[in-house]
């Protein structure tokens, strides 16, 4: 029997964008991890061409108000272990009655169905990323049997005055992003991240999805290149969301993204483009920027955006559970 027999379970369609926005904002509301949303903002993860709704969603309704829905997102590829994330919230209103323990369930069954669709000959681990703080997410997913593995530090800059003045290393250019060097940047990212935890290999259809969408800010973007060699040697990706700017009245440049490949790194690349992704930040009317970071992370990330002078605002924990 369901947890609860009045609600109406189904996948997501992608005419769920607005009901959608409206769970998350509701969740925000309560939990407030700094994530507001539009129509359009849940219609571009409905469409991710990597969440199949048919097979690995469910969404729960109260009439026509969604108030639970998980969804699970495979990878493009994965070598000896296909790591699928798993995403989904109950509305406040909802909670204490067992629906995310339905939901959690429904997911790592959802899990194993893409993934034996996918990468069947790899290892299947299940990961779920919540703010550290909110209520009741480590009692639900320790019954489930999942385990904190990793932590992430979301930091905040205030811009203005406290821009730190890091010069371009010699031999190296800034450019910034073009239709001509997408795929460049795709291209650093993807070897950038190559030893980092948990990353694969971002292909076209998913950079267009996930990051050159309508919340990439190209005016905050910067590459930077090898004059000799014409190599492009590291990147910064930086975004913004407009629900945010209207909830909070607060313009934040989020980079989303930075990677130096392997050959280039201590020798202030990294630094470098941060540096002038927040005089562009500011240049262009951010009120401030931010970032997240593996907090085990072995480049020394969490260093190099408190030496910009970032401080932590927010963690939030990965759990995972192999399956």
């Amino acid at each position: 029997m369901r947890a609860q027999p009045a609600l109406t379970w189904r996948p997501l369609t992608r005419d769920d964008a607005k009901v959608s926005a409206d769970l998350l904002n509701a969740m925000e509301a309560v939990d407030r991890i700094g994530e507001h949303y539009t129509e359009e903002d849940t219609l571009q993860e409905l469409i991710d061409p990597y969440t199949d709704l048919e097979r690995a969603s469910l969404a729960a309704f109260d009439g026509d108000v969604m108030v639970g829905f998980m969804k699970v997102r495979h990878k493009p590829a994965a070598d000896e272990v296909h790591r699928v994330f798993l995403d989904g919230g109950v509305h406040p209103d909802h909670r204490r009655r067992g629906l995310g323990t339905e939901l959690v369930a429904a997911g790592v069954a959802a899990a194993k169905v893409v993934h034996d669709l996918h990468h069947p000959a790899a290892k299947l681990v299940v990961d779920v990323h919540k703010g550290e703080h909110i209520a009741g997410i480590a009692d639900l997913l320790r019954s489930r049997g999942f385990e904190p593995v990793r932590y992430f530090e979301y930091l905040e800059h205030p811009l203005g005055d406290a821009i730190p003045d890091v010069a371009i290393p010699a031999g190296l250019r800034v450019e910034p992003w073009s239709a001509a060097n997408d795929e460049e940047f795709r291209s650093v990212r993807n070897e950038s991240y190559r030893d980092h935890w948990g990353a694969t290999p971002m292909p076209a259809d998913a950079w267009q999805n996930k990051i050159t969408n309508r919340t990439f800010r190209p005016e905050v973007s910067f590459l930077l290149r090898d004059v000799a060699t014409g190599t492009a040697v590291g990147v910064l990706v930086t975004m913004c969301w407009d629900a945010d700017t209207a909830a909070t009245g607060v313009r934040d440049a989020r980079f989303m993204l930075i990677g130096t490949l392997r050959q280039y790194r201590e020798r202030g690349v990294a630094g470098a483009l941060v540096a002038h992704a927040l005089r562009a930040a500011a240049d262009h009317g951010y009120d401030r920027a931010s970032a997240g970071v593996d907090s085990a992370s072995p480049f020394g990330a969490s260093g190099l955006f408190e030496r910009a002078g970032f401080t932590p605002t927010m963690r939030h924990v990965r759990w995972a559970l192999e399956v």
